[in-house]
């Protein structure tokens, strides 16, 4: 068997050869995802380590969001206040030892309010100490594929263990948004105040949430450290996009770099389908089948995103094993598109096959002796 490549046109009203408008970002690292399509739009420094600050809360809520969802507790259930909690210093809840919040209000605590003292509220609910919950936080982000992340506690307290890549921070957002739908409402809201009580921190930082461009989550953060960051996603038409920034001077920078990166990320880039489910895009050899040939098929509707600017055409490749073995199943992958679009992340997507093909025969297997046979002496031939 060996591995056989063929170039193809994709037929699209837009072309992979233009030149886009690259966003130079003020952020010391950031990370865009076109989350519909998966395509990475911009990395700076992502995969770098660096201090989340506040936004690391998001693992902390995907940790309470597990407990929800697998019954452990629920929006109702009450946790107690410890000591400790309450003297958390920095952004708070402003707790007290003789409260009980619920798991509701602790979620829109950390979400608007960004606690800290909320943070540690829901750690010793769910683990009994802080230092434990930080253990489980680092077992729980190797599971779910942070590859870049350290967590020393539950609040992203300045800690020099306690560390964050920009593309790991995308990653665990985007896994909010998908696989908890039920809770991510929660980061939209502008404003929550505990018990009645209105701090000057009961309005959420977020700065795009009130700007009507499809902004709906997630979380800022700020340490001297860190400076100014924000994990933010938004919705226009049928695209959401996810993006990190950290490292910015002030609240000012932020707000401006994140309202950028937003309009700039929906308007330099359009999502196109260029190929319909069924689409034959190449055939392939079959060896020892019913028959010699089969169709190769994207399963589902192509859909790339590709930059705006210039109409043309859309280079790829097919690559697969050749020749294919029988039996094929319908459906069966069989091969892989692979497209490349300039500055964007290379995507590899499958090709199914159009149809069943059987094990051949005695004439086909005969055919294929006399085949085999054949290139060996002429092989052995050309060798004298």
């Amino acid at each position: 068997m060996r591995k056989f490549t063929a170039l193809l046109i994709l037929a699209a009203s837009l072309t992979a050869h233009a030149a886009y408008a690259a966003f130079e970002t003020r952020a010391t690292a950031a990370w865009v995802l076109d989350q519909t399509t998966g395509t990475v739009l911009l990395s700076k420094n992502a995969e770098q380590p660096l201090p989340p600050a506040s936004m690391s809360k998001l693992m902390t809520l995907d940790m309470l969001f597990e407990a929800l969802r697998d019954g452990r507790v629920t929006l109702d259930t009450r946790f107690s206040v410890s000591d400790k909690a309450a003297a958390m210093g920095g952004s708070s809840m402003f707790l007290t030892p003789k409260d009980r919040p619920t798991v509701e209000e602790l979620i829109k605590g950390i979400v608007v309010q960004s606690g800290n003292d909320a943070c540690v509220v829901v750690a010793e609910g769910l683990a009994g100490t802080e230092e434990g919950f930080a253990r489980l936080m680092n077992e729980r982000a190797r599971a779910i594929g942070l590859k870049n992340s350290t967590f020393a506690n539950a609040s992203g307290w300045p800690n020099p263990n306690h560390k964050m890549s920009m593309e790991d921070l995308g990653l665990l957002a985007r896994r909010l948004i998908e696989e908890f739908p039920e809770y991510y409402g929660y980061f939209g809201m502008t404003e929550f105040a505990y018990d009645g009580r209105v701090p000057s921190n009961h309005r959420n930082r977020n700065p795009l949430l009130s700007l009507g461009i499809g902004a709906d989550g997630l979380k800022t953060g700020h340490t001297a450290e860190a400076g100014y960051g924000l994990v933010g996603s938004a919705v226009q038409g049928d695209r959401r996009i996810v993006f990190v920034i950290s490292g910015l001077g002030n609240e000012v920078e932020r707000a401006e770099e994140a309202e950028s990166i937003v309009n700039w990320a929906f308007r330099q880039f359009v999502q196109k389908t260029v190929a319909e489910k069924g689409t034959r895009l190449a055939t392939a050899p079959v060896w020892m089948g019913s028959q010699r040939n089969v169709g190769m098929v994207v399963p589902e509707d192509l859909s790339l995103l590709v930059p705006a600017v210039v109409r043309g055409e859309i280079e790829a490749e097919v690559t697969y094993e050749t020749p294919l073995r029988a039996p094929i199943a319908e459906g069966q992958q069989i091969g892989t598109l692979i497209v490349d679009l300039p500055d964007l992340d290379r995507q590899e997507l499958p090709l199914t096959a159009e149809t069943a093909v059987a094990r051949g025969g005695f004439l086909p297997r005969v055919r294929t002796a006399a085949y085999v046979l054949f290139r060996q002496v002429t092989g052995q031939a050309a060798g004298l």
